[in-house]
């Protein structure tokens, strides 16, 4: 992709996809990152990343330091975990996890103090660095992918024989209804999202790589640009479109390349990582620090005072909501993430993770309840897919046990943006249908290698 000039600048775009009305990102696009006050306890979750969980090297009763090393990656594809304050390990206890189901996590008992010494030694000298010394502070920090997959970052910077990778793209375009902390970040931070950026491109060997940023969050191409010549980064602006922040979809916006069915980004060669994980991997970089907090988007109609904070890793989610103000009425619904992609929660328990960007509050009345009415053929779904599936004949087919028919039509692909539910006129189920068949075929899958 060649350098483009800043008053010629085309605003780039998918096919498919949906914009949905009433965003939500009024309530905090305009409110500052705010840190957190100190919590006496902290519940890190031990699962915090795409594949194998992290092993505990700490037991009940450890004393620790804020950035210490508490559970190490076990292989390939794990990413390490740090302490987000310093005190003393209450225990690896169970917890109400994210997915629904109790996970385990290392309870931290703060000392007050929040004190520790940085782990790792900066590298100042990161433009001349050998590729192989940056890929593996990005290990050590224990980064991951905090748009949302928690996909250990190195796995990503590693292209395997025959994968030529030659485009790197930032994500900037946080298309998700409500959220607003990858916005708020690159407009206060935006010289180390884009130092990230230039870091990333230092280890794969690109040569140019682009941030991209939907035209809605102006200031914030604003502040990148400031420093896009300094770093060689092109800020490529984003037509507002849900969801443009897919990893396929923006690959095609940017580039025009086209991802194959069933591909994976480095297949038209590229890499894509999150804004956040690059200002991350900047901090690990230039500072040695590791991954302990993040930025979350506190939001939703019944929020007293919406916003945008700064969050240490194991901040329970009642306690981000107790920033927030509290609530005005019981909520609908409590979700992680952004209405569209998001899990609903069962408890106020849950921690902050790694891939955490939105703890949303919904009043009941915009709860969808789903229903089990039969299709109508009306094609809105088909229309708003940006994966160009058939949704209706998914579901369909799904829902009478055909998932050999689902996956003959390409179920595999579907990203579960939830596009397809959200111009549903009869809120059919369709997402929750696709997830089901997904689980399904990927046990098969797991069974048919053993």
């Amino acid at each position: 992709m060649k350098s483009m000039n800043k008053s010629s600048r085309n605003v780039m775009t998918f096919s498919g996809g949906i914009h949905p009305a009433g965003d939500g990102k009024e309530l905090t696009n305009k409110l500052a990152i705010r840190s957190a006050k100190l919590l006496e306890r902290y519940f890190v979750l031990l699962a915090e990343n795409a594949g194998k969980p992290p092993v505990p090297v700490v037991k009940k009763g450890d004393k620790v330091r804020k950035y210490q090393l508490i559970a190490k990656a076990d292989g390939a594809v794990s990413a390490n975990l740090h302490a987000p304050t310093s005190g003393e390990v209450g225990g690896i206890i169970e917890v109400p996890g994210p997915m629904g189901v109790p996970a385990m996590a290392i309870e931290i008992i703060s000392d007050g103090e929040d004190s520790g010494d940085v782990p790792y030694e900066p590298i100042c000298n990161w433009e001349t660095a050998d590729p192989d010394l940056l890929l593996q502070r990005v290990i050590d920090a224990g980064l991951v992918g905090m748009g949302g997959a928690s996909f250990p970052t190195h796995v990503k910077l590693k292209p395997p024989p025959g994968k030529a990778v030659d485009m790197l793209i930032l994500n900037g375009a946080e298309c998700e209804p409500y959220l607003t902390a990858d916005h708020r970040l690159m407009f206060e931070k935006p010289e180390k999202v884009v130092r990230g950026a230039a870091i990333f491109a230092r280890i794969l060997g690109v040569r140019r790589p682009a941030i991209g940023v939907e035209i809605n969050k102006g200031d914030a191409i604003e502040a990148l640009e400031r420093f896009e010549d300094r770093y060689g980064v092109d800020i490529v602006p984003l037509q507002v479109r849900y969801p443009q922040g897919s990893e396929k979809q923006l690959i095609n916006a940017i580039t025009g390349r086209t991802v194959r069915s069933g591909g994976l980004p480095m297949d038209a060669g590229c890499v894509v990582q999150n804004v956040g994980t690059a200002a991350a991997l900047s901090d690990a970089v230039v500072k040695g620090i590791p991954l302990v907090e993040r930025i979350v988007t506190v939001t939703g109609d019944v929020v007293v005072s919406p916003g945008n904070w700064k969050l240490k890793l194991g901040t329970p989610a009642i306690e981000a909501v107790k920033l927030a103000g509290g609530v005005t009425e019981e909520p609908g619904k409590l979700i992680f993430g952004g209405p569209m992609m998001g899990f609903a929660q069962k408890s106020f328990q849950v921690p902050v993770a790694k891939n955490t960007s939105g703890i949303l509050l919904l009043p009941f009345k915009l709860a969808v309840n789903y229903e089990a009415s039969g299709c109508i053929r009306c094609g809105r779904c088909v229309q708003g897919c940006p994966m160009h599936l058939m949704p209706c004949l998914l579901s369909t087919a799904i829902e009478a046990d055909r998932i050999d028919l689902a996956l003959q039509n390409h179920v595999m692909d579907c990203m579960e943006c939830g596009s397809c539910a959200y111009v549903c006129p009869d809120h059919r189920p369709l997402v929750q249908n696709i997830r089901r068949a997904k689980a399904e075929l990927r046990k098969q899958f797991a069974n048919e290698r053993k």
